[in-house]
């Protein structure tokens, strides 16, 4: 666990202020960043340190999450729609002096869409046919169906070094040194790693002014830390800048004259995964019974101190095609399934049972804290008859569980990092996924597949409803019942400006952050 102690990265600490170096910043996580490989990355702060931080994107994403020119300086579509040329901007160069060319991006695409490296962005980018370099400053996409826009995964994901990776298995990219030890483009560059407890990164003074210039912050630290109370102390104390804050601590925040409270909107979702291939979960009309009987708007309140929205269905708030729906609580629709499923009980408030067998079901969980929304949900589902059994689990063991290929639990607790392309759920339910990281639950159907596929070949025009249509029919499978969305609760010192936080991500403005080290 981590402590004060653990957070003094500089040395000594005087006056209750850490002494670090000029234009440092320190930033939180709650866990040590999964991976410096956007190829393979899922956790939420990994890919923003990956997307804004140590890599460049071909496009980027404006406030309105329309597409402008990032790596790609113009582009021009052909007739049909079916294919577009990117121009690069020339002199980009890697961390290790190789040029950034257009054969980087070619490579980064054909990565992704590779069965053997099973990227969560494979969804995403099996919408394009073929990706060329034409020359070092030229490439060319081609999709498989005519577009009315540029994909959202082109602003999302960054584009990776094929001087570096060529030679080595896809395979194997998950456990190759680039990993921990990452070769990036963008305005900061890797400089060391402690495993679980920091990793570095500096300014990078040949960031070309083009995409912004070099950062202004010379260096930036991320501390792994997992204990909510430390984290608030380390912001009180002036060793961290930023970090995300327990809901029931925000009113801490902001009652402390040093300090700010942000709370942007965020792609992460926090659900109940059924493992769909075994009973009883394998019954859909038990998955429902079980999303039914759950009082979201109460565990919003109880548990994360109203910073979430209660889930109505899949697709997060905030997006072009996101729908403002209530969620459904309903007790006496739950019992009839239950009771339709062969689950039955004699009274009220027995426990269900189905040829002599109790319906005791485990709950896999990380925890952390006071376990407030596994305690709630428990609770829902005891008023229904079923026992809710908590199992805490170290996060490795508990991954390890939930993506074995036999899928050996019954339900977990976890959170979904999302994306504005809504990969996430790609990597979730797509068949050709099957296997990846996100594939908690082992449903898959040629329904899904069909929908998923249409809603990420869709123009603007059409997105809404074929979004919706994917979330209708998740919400018919039940693969997952969806509790609720997340706002951000981000601690921040006043001291650290030029901070803004959006959809986009709490990092979208880093290189633009500065430290004011002087009172």
């Amino acid at each position: 666990m981590a402590s004060i102690a653990a957070l003094s990265v500089f040395g000594a600490v005087a006056c209750g202020r850490p002494d670090r170096p000029a234009g440092t910043i320190v930033m939180a996580s709650g866990a040590d960043l999964e991976s410096g490989n956007p190829l393979v990355t899922v956790h939420p702060l990994s890919r923003q340190l990956q997307r804004h931080a140590l890599f460049v994107t071909l496009v980027k994403l404006d406030s309105a999450l329309q597409p402008e020119p990032y790596l790609a300086r113009s582009w021009q579509w052909d007739a049909s729609r079916r294919a577009v040329t990117f121009t690069l901007l020339v002199g980009l160069t890697w961390h290790d002096g190789a040029p950034t060319t257009a054969a980087d991006i070619a490579f980064t695409m054909a990565a992704a869409r590779d069965t053997a490296l099973g990227s969560p962005r494979a969804g995403d980018v099996s919408v394009m046919d073929s990706v060329l370099a034409l020359n070092d400053s030229t490439v060319r996409v081609v999709f498989r169906d005519p577009r009315a826009e540029l994909p959202t995964v082109l602003a999302e994901l960054p584009i990776v070094p094929q001087h570096v990776l060529d030679s080595v298995p896809r395979a194997r990219w998950r456990a190759h040194p680039f990993s921990t030890a990452p070769v990036g483009n963008g305005p900061f560059r890797f400089v060391s790693r402690t495993p679980g407890r920091q990793w570095r990164f500096a300014r990078n003074a040949d960031f070309p002014p083009a995409l912004g210039g070099p950062p202004n912050a010379q260096q930036i630290v991320v501390a792994v830390v997992d204990e909510a109370a430390t984290k608030f102390a380390g912001l009180v104390s002036g060793e961290l800048d930023v970090a995300g804050v327990s809901p029931t601590m925000a009113h801490l925040v902001e009652r402390d004259p040093s300090l700010m409270l942000m709370t942007p909107p965020a792609l992460f979702s926090t659900v109940l995964a059924f493992n769909t291939t075994r009973a009883p979960f394998a019954d859909a009309r038990v998955r429902r019974a079980l999303s039914l009987s759950i009082d979201r708007v109460r565990l919003v309140r109880a548990a994360v101190a109203g910073y979430a929205t209660p889930a109505a269905a899949a697709i997060p708030p905030g997006l072009p095609f996101s729908v403002a729906e209530a969620p459904v609580l309903d007790t006496k629709q739950a019992d009839s399934l239950l009771d339709a499923a062969g689950w039955t009980r004699r009274r009220a408030g027995a426990v269900r049972t189905r040829g002599g067998v109790p319906l005791d079901v485990t709950l896999l969980t990380v925890g952390g804290g006071d376990m407030a929304v596994e305690q709630l949900v428990q609770a829902d589902l005891a008023a229904r008859g079923v026992v809710l059994t908590l199992r805490v689990m170290e996060l490795s063991s508990f991954l390890a569980t939930v993506r074995a290929p036999v899928k050996q639990f019954d339900v977990v607790l976890t959170g979904i990092p999302g994306d504005i392309a809504l990969g996430h759920l790609s990597a979730m339910f797509a068949t050709a996924q099957r296997g990846g990281a996100l594939d908690y639950t082992g449903l898959h159907t040629a329904e899904l597949d069909r929908q998923l596929a249409a809603a990420r070949g869709a123009g603007p025009d059409a997105a809404s409803a074929a979004w919706r249509a994917v979330a209708a029919e998740l919400e018919a499978a039940m693969p997952v019942a969806w509790l609720f969305h997340a706002r951000g609760v981000q601690g921040r010192s006043r001291k650290l400006k030029g901070v803004h936080m959006d959809l986009r991500g709490e990092l979208v403005s880093v290189a633009r952050w500065t430290r004011q080290d002087t009172p």
